[in-house]
Order: C-alpha cells, then structure tokens, then sequence
C-alpha cells in the first residue's frame, strides 16, 4: 500500500518485460540460421573481397602482409574484362527487355479469356521449371548445324545453315533466345496477376469514354503494372547474372566464343583454369556490386511502398 491508500501491483508484467521474453524466446528459431548466413554467405563475401587485394595465385596460402586494389585496376585495362562486361549488359539488358516486352503480350492475350487459357499459362510457364543445364542442352540440339531443328527448318526454305555457338557474330544472340524462351512465361505470370488486380470498373470507364483497346492499354492498364515491371525486372537481370551453368553446358568449356564470353565465365575460368584466385575474386566482387546496384533500388521502392 502507498501512503495515498492505492496500491501498486509488483507482480503484473511490464511492456519492456513482455518485450524482453519474447525476443529471448524467440532466439531459438532465428539465431542459429542468422550466425550461420553471416558467417558461410556474409563472412566469405568479406574474405573473398579481401583476397581480391591481395596477389594469389593457385590453391595455396594467402599473403595478406600487402592488400592492395591492383587487380581492380588490373581488370580496367584488361581488354578480355571489358568484352565480357559489355557481354554482361548486352545480356542484362536485351534479355530482361525482350522478355518483358513477350510476357506482356502473353499476359494481355491471357486476360482476354481465351479458352484454355489455364492450360496455356502452364505451357508457357513450364520452360521455367527446368534448370539451366537441362534448358543448355536441350538449345544445343536446337543450334546443332547438322541435325538442329532450327538448320533444318532455314534449309528447308532455301537459307544456308548457321553455326549458331561457334560463330561469335551469332552465339549472344542465341544463348539471349534461349533465356527467354526460359523465362518469358515468368514475366507473364507476373503481368498477368498485375492485370488481374485492375479493377473492371476502370476499363469500363475507359470504354464509356469512348477509348478503344489500344489506347485503353497505353493510356490506362499498362501505366498501372509499373510495380509488376519492377519486379519481373529485377528478378530477371538475377537471372541473367547467373547464366554461368547456362553457357558452360551450351559451349562445353570455361572458355566460350568471344562474343558470349561474360563476366561469371571469365570469373570461374580465371580461379580454376588460370588459377588466378585473387583476380577471380575480385571479378566475383565486382559482379556482387553489379547484384547490388540492381536489387537496392528494387528494396528502396518496396520500403517506400511499405511493403517491406
């Protein structure tokens, strides 16, 4: 009891309290996975960018008495890292576009109710499903020259036949056809849930309006499915940066066609072939900036959204 005759329980649980049990018991369940990703994902990002400044070479011990960035500046100047990053953006770009611009398309055609639309979705979606390795080979019959679909269709109608991976001319635009063969039908998943989300009224409004279908799209539906691109967009260019599998199943070797040389095969070709561990990582650092410089804008929107 006080003097003024309330009393004042000790024994109810204060917020800070509930606070406090709550976060000790629920560390159980998210520390054990935390220490383990900051340590075997976080802790050797650091490591591998800390060999990038030193000068290792083969499978031995690293000296880390000197750490400097000469195989950043190195790579500037190295002609064979330019080409693969002007392949790099060539792939980024043109792939993550094209199969924006498809899956659009697809997506509209979807929403249209056609019949069988539910069995078309999954055909399209199906490439998706299927690993690198596996989509790698199963264009590495398409392009073969002899006995590929493709050549027998181009000779069929009177065209001479194309060496589709060996000729450095064509191989980006081959392996581009073939990721979004791939991945297409993702994009128009995406799309298409965009379009599902618009409520009919608007396009009701639009037509009363006297709008037809073509301005109705341009002016109405597609300004709305910013948020889809955005996201079809991001995940997509992670897709193109992880093309390593791809192209070292459609080429057979770490050392593909000057013109489909990227970064990620230069990388891996530079730390097992070359054997030049420092200058690998440094190429798999800059390669991590890339990743970020795509993903962080894409977790700055959604914060903003306050859907993160």
């Amino acid at each position: 009891m006080t003097d003024g005759g309330s009393a004042v329980s000790t024994d109810e649980p204060t917020l800070l309290s509930n606070v406090s049990d709550e976060f000790l018991g629920s560390l159980l369940f998210w520390l054990p996975p935390f220490l383990l990703m900051g340590f075997f994902v976080y802790g050797a990002i650091g490591w591998n960018f800390v060999i990038s400044l030193t000068e290792t070479s083969g499978f031995g011990g690293v000296d880390y008495s000197q750490l400097d960035i000469e195989q950043y500046t190195r790579a500037f100047g190295d002609p064979t890292f330019i080409n693969a990053t002007t392949n790099t953006f060539v792939l980024l770009i043109t792939f993550t576009a094209v199969c924006l611009a498809i899956g659009l398309l697809l997506a509209i055609m979807m929403d249209r109710k056609l019949r069988f639309d539910n069995g078309f979705r999954t055909i399209y979606l199906l490439p998706m499903s299927l690993s690198f390795v596996v989509t790698a080979q199963f264009w590495l019959w398409m392009y073969n020259y002899d006995n590929g679909l493709i050549n027998i269709i181009i000779s069929s109608l009177g065209f001479s036949k194309y060496q589709w991976i060996s000729n450095p001319d064509l191989v980006l635009s081959a392996v581009i056809f073939a990721l979004v063969w791939q991945f297409s039908g993702y994009a128009m998943v995406v799309y298409l849930a965009g379009l599902r989300a618009i409520p009919q009224e608007q396009y009701e409004a639009a037509r009363t309006d006297g709008a037809n279908t073509l301005r109705l799209y341009q002016r109405v539906i597609i300004p709305q499915l910013k948020g889809a691109t955005i996201s079809a967009s991001v995940v997509l260019m992670v897709f193109a940066l992880k093309a390593f599998d791809f192209l070292y199943s459609l080429t057979g070797s770490y050392i593909p066609p000057k013109g489909s040389d990227i970064l990620a095969t230069m990388m891996v070709r530079q730390a097992f072939r070359i054997n030049n561990q420092a200058y690998a990582a440094a190429i798999g650092i800059m390669l991590f900036a890339l990743a970020l410089a795509i993903i962080t804008p894409y977790l700055t929107y959604q914060h903003r959204r306050g859907e993160l």
